[in-house]
């Protein structure tokens, strides 16, 4: 589909398989895997990865004893999270999943909505996630901030660039992330945090947990140690639990998980 053939291009270039193991990516892993093992049913459940990418989580999901299937729409993707000992992987888009109806007891979207800059493909996505997750499943999203391109840029430095102002003014006021030529990301849309509950309910998710993922600690995480191991990352991880659902700190984290228990 046109959406999968705008964001080709950034990857192939194969990033992808290192990004949430080096720098500052690590926080988002880390948090992600922190909260899913806490919502998660219990393993050997069968939870469906979409657009799993490589199998970063479907790694230590399959390492913990969960039977996991990756479907993602790049092909270098698939070769990479089908090598995973305990993982299969097929070529396959959000909005439609050739998977049978309640066929798994957990569905994760750690990827697709973020991609989607149509509304209705996302709620697409999530009913679909709806239809493959068996009554008492859990579905759980993953959204990047509506603000996290504002802040990125004030960190690196590049704000003042006017083509790199233009996107993020762009991105600030309708949500879509179109980086125009410049190094930054690919197509994307990036929600409010109440954007997300009411795409929820659309697809049939009414009663919703949303945790932010990084807090503002993403801007500085990556310095000092923090994500380095030992008793720094373990206090960190912590503290972030403390706000994790606290409303008015949503719009600062740089991603937001989502997730519902499937009627």
């Amino acid at each position: 589909m046109e959406t999968t053939e705008a964001i080709s291009p950034y990857y192939e270039r194969g990033g992808e398989a290192d990004r949430l193991n080096t720098g500052g990516g690590r926080l988002e892993f880390l948090r992600t895997r922190d909260v899913l093992r806490r919502v998660l049913p219990a393993a050997p459940a069968r939870v469906l990865d979409v657009g799993g990418g490589t199998g970063v989580h479907a790694r230590w999901l399959a390492a913990d004893g969960y039977a996991v299937r990756v479907v993602d729409p790049m092909p270098l993707h698939v070769a990479h999270a089908g090598a995973i000992a305990g993982v299969e992987a097929v070529l396959g888009d959000a909005r439609e999943l050739a998977e049978p109806d309640d066929g798994y007891q957990a569905t994760l979207l750690l990827g697709p909505l973020y991609h989607l800059p149509e509304r209705g493909d996302r709620v697409t996505a999530l009913r679909e996630a709806v239809r493959v997750t068996a009554p008492g499943g859990l579905v759980a999203a993953a959204t990047i901030s509506r603000y996290a391109g504002l802040y990125d840029t004030l960190a690196r430095g590049n704000y003042l660039d006017p083509d790199v102002r233009r996107v993020v003014e762009a991105e600030v006021a309708t949500g879509v992330h179109d980086p125009l030529g410049q190094e930054l990301f690919t197509l994307a849309f990036f929600h409010h945090p109440d954007e997300i509950v009411a795409e929820f309910a659309e697809a049939g998710l009414t009663a919703v947990t949303r945790y932010a993922l990084e807090g503002g600690a993403w801007l500085f995480a990556d310095r000092d140690g923090w994500l380095d191991g030992g008793e720094r990352t373990v206090a960190l991880l912590e503290a972030l639990r403390t706000v994790e659902r606290e409303p008015s700190l949503f719009g600062i984290s740089s991603h937001l998980l989502t997730v519902a228990v499937v009627g």
